[in-house]
């Protein structure tokens, strides 16, 4: 049996209000990744999608789909 879990994974909001738009930071991500790992969790699949804040900034976020052994 399967158990699963959907995330989705933003960085705050603090570098899309002073820079125009905010990108997920590789190293944040990856730990955010082994923390998971960690508790047994397995990524599946991921979506890199770019959503709109306050109709005028942009930030990047993750929908990661993980799973693991219940």
């Amino acid at each position: 049996m399967k158990e699963y879990k959907v995330i989705v994974y933003q960085e705050g909001m603090i570098g899309s209000l002073v820079l125009g738009e905010s990108k997920v930071d590789p190293e944040n991500f990856t730990e955010f990744l082994n923390e998971h790992a960690a508790k047994g969790w397995r990524v599946v699949t991921m979506e890199k999608e770019i959503r709109r804040m306050l109709g005028f900034w942009s930030r990047e976020a993750y929908l990661v789909v993980l799973e693991r052994d219940k």
